[in-house]
C-alpha cells in the first residue's frame, strides 16, 4: 500500500519550495510586489511611496516601513495566518549583531567570531595586523604535509560567513577557499593567520550613517596571473551608497587573461553586471539612479577599450561577453572612469598588501571599531 503525502512536512526536500510558494501567495494577496531581480524581496507601494519592505530568508522575515500603523497591521495579519513570533526591533539576525541609533546602524559579528576562535582553540593567539602576509602565494603543489580536509573546510566556511560584515578579510578567505580538496599545512597556517587577525579586530564591523542622497558608485580592480596553479587572475569589486560599502566581491576569473588589460577588463565586466543588478534593486525601492553609475578603474587601457570600439586589434582575443561594458556605457547605465592606484579601494580584494595601505583601505571600506556601540 502506498500513501500519497499531501503536506510538505518540515525537513522533507519539497518543504522549502512549498513554503516559498505559500508565503509568496500570501504576501502578494496583501498587496506586495515581488522583485523581479531579487525573489526574496517584497515591496508594498502606494504610487511612488514605499509603505513596507519585506525580506525573506527561509522562514526568517525582516520587515520595515515608515508607517507604524501599517507595520503593526501587517504583523497582526501574519500572526493570524502563520505561527510566528515578533522579536521587535532587530538586534540579532543570523549571527549578525545589529545596533540601531537615530542616524546610524552598526553591524558586527563579534559573538560569532569568538565562537570560531574557541572552536579552533585560538582564543589566546597573538593578533596580526593583516589577514594575509604581503606577497603570499598559495599553491596546491609542494611537499607540505596534508591536513584534515573536514577541519580545513569547517574553518574556511566559518571565515566565509564572517565576510558578511568583514570585507577586509574577503580576499584572504577567497584565496583559502580554492584549496578545499587539496589543503596542506601551509594553507592551514594561512587560515590560522586570518583567525589571528580576527582576534585583534573583534570589535570591528560596518558602520552605516544617515545620508541625504544615495548615489551608487563602484570600484573594480584585478591582479594578473595571481594563481600559481592555473595562472588565472583575481577580480574584485566594491559598491558604495553615499559613504559606506555595502556590496563587495573577490573571486578567481574563469579564464586565463593574456595581458593585464584583459584581466582588468574582465574584472570591470563583472562589476558592470553587478551594477546593473543593483540599479534594478534600488529601482524596486524607489531609489532610482538617474545618472550613469560611475565605476572607477585604475587601468587606462581598460577604460579606453570600453569607450572606443576601434581597439579591435588589441581586443580580438577577448571573449564576447566582456563587451557588455560597451553596451552599458552606450546605454548610459554605467560609466567606466580612470582613477589613480592610490584611490583604488578594490585593491584590498585582489592582492596581499602592506600594513599601512591595508589600514587605509580598510577605513575607506567603512570597517570600523564597534566600541562606539554604547552610544546606541
Amino acid at each position: 500500500m502506498v500513501y500519497r503525502l499531501k503536506k510538505a512536512l518540515y525537513g522533507l526536500k519539497q518543504a522549502p519550495r512549498a513554503w516559498c510558494a505559500r508565503i509568496d501567495t500570501y504576501l502578494v494577496s496583501l498587496g506586495f510586489n515581488r522583485s523581479v531581480s531579487e525573489p526574496t524581496l517584497y515591496v508594498k507601494k502606494n504610487e511612488a511611496e514605499i509603505q513596507l519592505v519585506v525580506s525573506l530568508y527561509v522562514d526568517e522575515l525582516l520587515v520595515t516601513g515608515g508607517d507604524q500603523h501599517m507595520l503593526a497591521e501587517f504583523k497582526a495579519k501574519m500572526k493570524d495566518m502563520f505561527e510566528m513570533s515578533d522579536l521587535g526591533l532587530m538586534t540579532y539576525f543570523l549571527g549578525i549583531e545589529v545596533c540601531q541609533a537615530e542616524e546610524k546602524i552598526l553591524l558586527g559579528q563579534r559573538t560569532f567570531a569568538l565562537k570560531v576562535l574557541s572552536k579552533f582553540s585560538m582564543e589566546n593567539c597573538k593578533p596580526t595586523s593583516t589577514p594575509i602576509a604581503v606577497g603570499m602565494k598559495l599553491s596546491n603543489q609542494g611537499d607540505h604535509e596534508p591536513v584534515n580536509e573536514s577541519t580545513y573546510r569547517s574553518l574556511v566556511g566559518c571565515l566565509l560567513y564572517l565576510t558578511a560584515t568583514r570585507p577586509d578579510i574577503m580576499f584572504a578567505v577567497s584565496l583559502l577557499s580554492r584549496f578545499m580538496y587539496c589543503c596542506n599545512e601551509k594553507h592551514f597556517q594561512a587560515a590560522k593567520r586570518v583567525l589571528r587577525y580576527v582576534k585583534g579586530t573583534l570589535s570591528h564591523g560596518m558602520l552605516f550613517n544617515k545620508a541625504e542622497s544615495l548615489k551608487l558608485v563602484g570600484y573594480t580592480d584585478s591582479d594578473w596571473a595571481g594563481s600559481c596553479d592555473g595562472m588565472k587572475s583575481t577580480s574584485g569589486y566594491a559598491f558604495t551608497l553615499s559613504s559606506i560599502m555595502f556590496c563587495w566581491s573577490s573571486m578567481k576569473q574563469s579564464m586565463v587573461a593574456q595581458s593585464t588589460v584583459e584581466a582588468e577588463y574582465a574584472a570591470a565586466a563583472n562589476a558592470v553586471n553587478q551594477a546593473i543588478w543593483l540599479r534594478k534593486i534600488l529601482a524596486d525601492l524607489n531609489l532610482h539612479q538617474r545618472e550613469a553609475t560611475e565605476i572607477f578603474c585604475d587601468n587606462k587601457s581598460a577604460v579606453a577599450i570600453a569607450k572606443n570600439p576601434v581597439f579591435h586589434g588589441r581586443t580580438k582575443h577577448f571573449i564576447i561577453k566582456l563587451h557588455v561594458i560597451r553596451e552599458m556605457e552606450q546605454a548610459r547605465e554605467v560609466e567606466l572612469i580612470h582613477c589613480n592606484s592610490e584611490e583604488q579601494v578594490a585593491d584590498i580584494f585582489t592582492k596581499a598588501i602592506g600594513v599601512s595601505i591595508f589600514i587605509k583601505l580598510r577605513k575607506q571600506l567603512g570597517v570600523t571599531s564597534m566600541e562606539t556601540k554604547e552610544e546606541c
